[in-house]
């Protein structure tokens, strides 16, 4: 299972153009219900930045999040809407507590 975060942080008159676009990824999730993928993300109390964990384990290590026309829509737009860059990490789980199953 592949697990990452990425962090951001956008123009203060974009913040709630990235909240849409990150509503309309959510509501393909919920329409479409891709099998291994768990997908979350939060707006930090800045109200500026902007942090996504996925986890996926698909065979092929594809990712199924790509996939979505509404994340792809959203991902084309993200650097043009933000102050700093996405920044991605790749996540090493030591322990979860019902984040990610199993």
């Amino acid at each position: 299972m592949k697990k990452m975060m990425v962090r951001y942080k956008v123009k203060a008159d974009r913040a709630a153009e990235n909240e849409k676009c990150i509503a309309s990824v959510f509501e393909q999730l919920q329409r479409e219900k891709p099998l291994g993928l768990r997908y979350a993300s939060f707006k930090l109390k800045d109200g500026l930045s902007f942090v996504h964990i996925v986890s996926h384990e698909a065979a092929d290590g594809c990712n199924p999040l790509t996939d979505l026309s509404a994340f792809r829509a959203f991902a084309a737009g993200v650097r043009d809407r933000c102050d700093e860059a996405p920044v991605t990490v790749e996540l090493s789980e030591i322990g979860s507590y019902g984040v990610f199953g199993k």
